[in-house]
């Protein structure tokens, strides 16, 4: 119990530790972390880098891809960082795993914009050896998560003439989040360019290499907490996320070293991130290893999963509505946000 001074009387206030129903005063959900994924599309700056094929987004090249452009995109993505996940956590997401950024400065740009920059959002970012110059990366919030190691893991794979082929790392943080030690690994597997069959055994190998990464985080912690999400460019039902992930939508038969995947229940029911001739893809995973499916006391676990889709994020009128809002089709330009969705995961603890 106390008293507040208001306008000239006392008023007995009962504070139960500043809570009410697990929400503070501000109506900030303090037992739930938001931790989330998004597809940025094509973050580029204007400078063509030497050795990496980035010709096309520069002032000289096909998209005429200028400063105006580049801060529009910027201040775009960062309305849907800021955005996505509200109303679970006033503050929205402490982690955000992200892909398709072509190196660390956008990064900075990113965090540093208007809609954001109160986040104080901390950056873990390689570069990876992509031909394109693309990465993966993370944004944390350093009062929330506290990082103990990070790593970016090679993705060695050949083509059919035995030649290297350059793509994305796998990138993997492991650390504290409030306390509880918890690891993500953030993917972009190898596009679908020459048709879904040809380039099937690239994604097979990434969802391999990604079990491999699993699978060492288990074999020191049995029950690790572990959290894969990315691009994919596969669906929860393909054969590298079912059989070689060993990932599964049926929560209740994930056996102890399988995963859970979390939106290919949302896929299930016809949702996805990624539109494609009238229905939609899901691309863009939450993954989850068995421990966080379990509710313990002061502990963290999979409470649900969603899809970020407000109307501003899609094309409300001509031949694609209900489309993602894109910031190219093709080489035109439309000034949109991204051709992908951001999906989300809620944690909770009791």
């Amino acid at each position: 119990m106390n008293r507040v001074l208001l306008n000239g009387l006392w008023v007995i206030v009962f504070l139960f530790s500043g809570l009410v129903g697990g929400q503070n005063l501000l109506g900030q959900n303090v037992n739930n972390e938001i931790v989330a994924f998004y597809n940025l599309e094509n973050l580029f700056d204007t400078i063509d880098t030497p050795g990496v094929n980035d010709l096309e987004f520069t002032p000289e090249g096909i998209k005429n891809w200028d400063s105006e452009k580049y801060w529009t995109k910027i201040d775009q993505l960062a309305k849907v960082i800021a955005k996505l996940g509200v109303e679970y956590n006033a503050a929205g997401a402490s982690i955000f795993g992200l892909c398709e950024m072509e190196n660390r400065e956008v990064l900075k740009d990113l965090v540093n914009a208007d809609a954001i920059k109160n986040r104080g959002y901390a950056i873990i970012h390689y570069d990876s050896p992509d031909e394109r110059g693309i990465d993966v990366a993370l944004f944390y919030r350093p009062e929330v998560f506290q990082p103990e190691r990070t790593s970016s893991v090679p993705l060695l794979i050949k083509n059919e003439t035995g030649e290297q082929i350059l793509t994305r790392d796998q990138l993997v943080v492991s650390g504290l989040l409030n306390g509880e030690r918890m690891h993500f690994i953030v993917n972009h597997w190898p596009s679908r360019y020459g048709g879904e069959e040809r380039s099937r055994p690239f994604r097979i190998e990434a969802a391999r290499l990604t079990r491999a990464i699993v699978d060492s985080i288990m074999g020191t912690d049995r029950n690790a907490k572990i959290i894969v999400m990315g691009d994919l460019n596969d669906d929860p039902d393909n054969e590298s996320v079912r059989k070689h992930l060993n990932a599964h939508s049926n929560r209740s038969k994930v056996k102890r070293n399988e995963l859970f995947n979390a939106t290919g229940v949302l896929f299930e029911e016809g949702q996805g991130t990624l539109p494609y001739r009238g229905s939609w893809n899901m691309f863009d995973q939450m993954i989850v290893s068995k421990p966080l499916l379990k509710s313990r006391r002061g502990a963290y676990y999979f409470d649900s999963v969603h899809i970020f889709k407000p109307e501003f994020l899609l094309q409300q009128e001509g031949r694609y509505r209900g489309y993602t809002w894109r910031t190219y089709v093709g080489n035109n330009y439309h000034g949109g946000f991204s051709d992908h969705l951001p999906a989300y995961i809620i944690l909770k603890k009791r």
